[in-house]
């Protein structure tokens, strides 16, 4: 018999072995179910090999195989390099593209009912309440049809003995609705028009290529990419076409604008799914019919059939960064993908990342531009207001300046966006008497105060307490106090100053669904909110026409810490912020609250210099060898307590290996030094570009046992550095 090299969907290094049943067709790709233990596990086929004669390996067979397409020769490949990029398990990798694995099984099947024909019997007032129901819903369940009626399921059944309705099976998850790309788009001004058609000669052209499609907060970016799907679509029957975006907010809000250019909403792929509508799109993204998938980072590893363009909205975000498990960043992977699959990646930003820039200037990526707002819409003016010469009135958070723009804002029918990102009340709560800092337990991830919800929450592990009536320390009572804003108490301030004003919250907290998130969005768009305060979640691609005046209420809070992007985060950040005013005829103004309005990245914002803070940012690096001049690894060792992860990391740091070009600093205590009860150490190591860091991180990392209560997580290009 043949064999099967399988790969699990499990942390597993390698491939297993596996006799192939008389009569089963394999190929590499298949999706196949086989023993481990006791247990059949899901797998798939990396390999069938002819049987080595005389080996006498007793082997267990494949228990079946899935009616499914095999994976692609591309995603494979893809699958592959990702798993030596990352320093990560195969299977471990492997199990990011199947996660919705219902999706390899047909869809299920619900009776629904309709009409069929003249009832044989009597009709009573039910019965013809259920019979017009019919008629105006269509086919529609038992329970369905009955609610409707206002009847009970027996009438129905007894409708289906009479002939007057027939019962017929349809699947539960039925295909998405093509995209039109011939439907009419929008008009595009001469610049969109010229990138489009840029964008167009290469797409025909076919192959890979990667394009930077540069443009300015509301320049229309959206628009060109629009076209760039319907050139692909037309060209090619079979193509999909992957848009990922960083926010599932974002993804909420352009559904809408999917479906009015191409007649039909794409596919989606985020967390804010239910299982159902996860293994639905991946089920039609497997069978390739899912043309267009909109989605987060995670929609990078579903099993494209024939993946021809991937879409990176807001390229330089930092939620591309994956932190938990895996560690990756999706827009490095993206273009990785993309040139597997011998396709397009164009990666759209109105403040692309220096990684990016470089590689456009270096001639790796094509450069388009968008440099103005189509219309009369013009780029808001924005002022840095410094807060040691004009600081808030005691007890509170906004500038006088500030404070009078929001008034006059309101009194002239405009509306007003306050940025903080800082979630809830207050991010600090302390005891006034013994000066204790609540702390999540087994952590020194301080406790945010919610004051709406009466909790102290630590955002980094998800603990939730009501917030005590004593310190938990010294047991005083009425002693503990929210230190610094939160948008809860930026909020509160706002009531007061302006006590007539439709004021809402926009963060996590209050959008906790995509329900939730698309209701914000749309009182703001339809001006039913006069001032909006939120956190980073604001300044992503939404378009609010009656916006005029942004504040941001701390613009220093970003340059804390030792991350080496700390300052081009923040000039990003602020720079989106500031954008979301003036997208209209109305001119915009921007507010920029800081104590330290000389540091380069404010100066560049006030002066609207991107390209000027990006030269400073790009000699400093260059200068230390950092990214994108030079290549970074974190290696983060955690234990139960101190003394057996200090022995650990000596014990490791003995075993790394040397090697020209490599630079190793630590171990020493992570910032976050104590983290869900486990005590963190961690390693930098600093190459040079040309080395193959990952193979360097893999080679060191095989040569150490870990104890049995340590853990190890290797972060290649770190983004966070805590």
């Amino acid at each position: 018999m043949p064999i099967a090299r399988i790969l699990f969907t499990m942390p597993l290094p390698e491939p297993f072995d596996y006799t192939v049943p008389e009569g089963m067709d394999l190929v590499p790709g298949a999706y196949v179910a086989a023993p481990v233990g006791p247990y059949d596990r899901l797998g798939m086929v990396v390999d069938v090999l002819p049987d080595q004669p005389g080996s006498n390996r007793k082997l267990k067979a494949v228990t079946s195989v899935y009616d499914v397409p095999p994976m692609s020769a591309p995603m494979r490949e893809f699958l592959n390099w990702t798993t030596r990029y990352t320093v990560s398990h195969p299977g471990t990798i492997l199990s990011m593209a199947l996660r919705a694995r219902d999706a390899l099984l047909p869809s299920p099947v619900e009776l629904r009912y309709r009409l069929a024909g003249p009832p044989e019997g009597r009709i009573t007032e039910a019965r013809a309440r259920v019979l017009e129901q019919a008629a105006v819903l269509g086919p529609v369940s038992a329970s369905e049809l009955a609610a409707a009626a206002g009847s009970s399921s027996s009438v129905v059944k007894g409708l289906v003995a009479m002939g007057a309705l027939e019962e017929i099976e349809e699947a539960t998850d039925p295909p998405f609705p093509p995209p039109d790309p011939d439907r009419p788009g929008a008009v595009l001004t001469p610049e969109q028009a010229s990138a489009a058609e840029e964008l167009r000669e290469g797409l025909l052209k076919g192959g890979y290529a990667a394009y930077l499609l540069d443009g300015v907060t509301g320049s229309g970016k959206t628009e060109v990419y629009f076209e760039a799907i319907a050139d692909v679509l037309r060209a090619d029957p079979e193509a999909q076409i992957l848009v990922l975006l960083p926010e599932i907010a974002l993804t909420q809000a352009i559904l809408a604008r999917f479906e009015a250019r191409f007649g039909a909403a794409p596919a989606p792929w985020h967390s804010g799914l239910n299982p159902k509508e996860r293994r639905r799109t991946m089920r039609e993204v497997l069978h390739g019919r899912a043309r267009i998938v909109i989605g987060a980072r995670s929609a990078l590893f579903l099993p494209f059939r024939k993946l021809k363009l991937i879409i990176v909205d807001e390229e330089h975000d930092g939620s591309y960064k994956q932190e938990d498990g895996v560690t990756y960043h999706a827009r490095d992977l993206a273009v990785m993908r993309a040139k597997l699959e011998d396709g397009a990646v164009i990666l759209a930003s109105a403040t692309p990342a220096l990684e990016t820039v470089v590689n456009a200037e270096a001639g790796r990526y094509i450069r388009l531009r968008l440099a103005a707002r189509p219309g009369t819409a013009r780029l808001p003016e924005i002022e840095l207001i410094d807060l040691k010469r004009a600081p808030p009135e005691k007890g509170k958070w906004l500038s006088p300046r500030l404070a009078l723009a929001l008034g006059e804002t309101l009194a002239a029918g405009e509306q007003s966006l306050l940025f903080l990102n800082r979630r809830g009340y207050a991010p600090l709560v302390i005891c006034k008497a013994c000066g204790e800092k609540l702390k999540s337990p087994g952590t020194e991830s301080w406790l945010t105060e919610h004051r709406y919800s009466g909790r102290l929450v630590c955002h980094l592990t998800g603990y939730s307490i009501a917030k005590p009536a004593v310190c938990p320390h010294c047991g005083a009572a009425d002693s503990l106090m929210g230190v610094g804003p939160g948008v809860e108490r930026i909020a509160e301030e706002v009531r007061t100053l302006l006590p007539n004003a439709r004021i809402e919250i926009f963060s996590s907290d209050t959008a906790q669904s995509g329900e939730a998130t698309r209701g914000l969005i749309e009182r703001m768009a339809a001006s039913e909110i006069d001032v909006m305060i939120g956190t980073q979640i604001v300044a992503k691609g939404h378009n609010f026409p009656n916006l005029t005046l942004v504040g941001v209420v701390d613009a220093d809070s970003g340059l804390k810490g030792g991350d080496l992007r700390a300052g081009e985060r923040t000039y990003q950040l602020l720079s989106q912020v500031a954008g979301r005013a003036g997208r209209a005829e109305r001119p915009g103004k921007a507010y920029v609250q800081t104590y330290t309005p000389d540091n380069p990245a404010m100066q560049a914002l006030a002066a609207n210099d991107r390209d000027g803070y990006l030269s400073i940012e790009r000699e400093v690096r260059n200068e230390l060898g950092l990214p994108p001049f030079g290549r970074l690894a974190a290696l983060i060792l955690s234990a139960p307590s101190a003394d057996l992860v200090d022995r650990a990391a000596l014990e490791l740091s003995a075993q790394a290996p040397n090697s020209e070009g490599i630079e190793l600093y630590g171990p020493a205590p992570a910032p976050i030094t104590v983290l869900r009860g486990r005590h963190r150490r961690r390693f930098l190591v600093k190459s040079l570009r040309t080395v193959d860091l990952s193979a360097y991180m893999a080679a060191w990392t095989a040569r150490y046992k870990l104890p049995a209560q340590v853990r190890l997580s290797v972060d290649i290009d770190p983004y966070s550095f805590l």
